[in-house]
């Protein structure tokens, strides 16, 4: 028996080997440094919130029929998240006082907060049209932070909100429900998709 050949696939081997165990330390030191409960189907139903919302107000009678139709679908929305995201990782054996949830909480936080202050101050000095898209571009940042410490299609999630809003903040203000429309219903309802499939619901 020619032994180079042999030594040759028992090298190939241990290469291949360990390969296949340097995959393994990695997945799962990814999974143990992020949160991956991230609700696919919770986002789903949060975009077919958002696209009623959208609905109910363009025809809203005024401004502040408009932005209470949009704070109880905002409300509605957290609410289903925040169960979505609380059976999934009850499903995954993921408890919720994990280091990875309250770093990706944390990250999302500051983000949401202050698009809840320039909300009340806008609404405060009657300027309504900026709205939709700080909100997009403000949830986007919100995301981006809070993906860095889940599943990696979560970042992307929020750099696509972060452009609508760009995008929003730039044009005529009557194009504002079909922004949100496509960031809180199109784009949750897609990437909710994406991530049911990928990641287990």
């Amino acid at each position: 028996m020619d032994r180079s050949a042999t030594g040759g696939a028992e090298v190939a081997a241990l290469h291949s080997r360990a390969a296949d165990n340097i995959r393994f330390i990695r997945d799962a030191m990814e999974r143990v440094g992020s949160f991956t409960a991230v609700p696919g189907k919770g986002g789903i139903a949060m975009g077919v919130t958002g696209l009623a919302a959208a609905a109910a107000a363009s025809r809203a009678p005024d401004p502040a029929s408009w932005l209470a139709i949009w704070m109880i679908a905002a409300c509605v929305a957290a609410a289903i998240g925040g169960v979505a995201i609380a059976r999934k990782a009850k499903r995954a054996g993921v408890p919720l006082r994990s280091g990875p949830f309250r770093k990706f909480l944390l990250a999302l936080a500051p983000a949401l907060l202050a698009g809840g202050l320039i909300t009340a101050a806008l609404w405060r000095a009657d300027i309504v049209f900026p709205l939709p898209g700080v909100w997009l571009a403000l949830y986007g940042a919100a995301v981006v932070a809070g993906g860095t410490f889940s599943v990696r299609i979560v970042p992307l999630l929020g750099a696509c909100f972060m452009a609508l809003g760009a995008a929003a903040l730039f044009s005529p203000p009557a194009w504002g429900d079909a922004y949100l429309a496509a960031g809180f219903g199109g784009l949750q309802i897609a990437f909710g998709a994406v991530i049911a499939r990928r990641h287990g619901g």
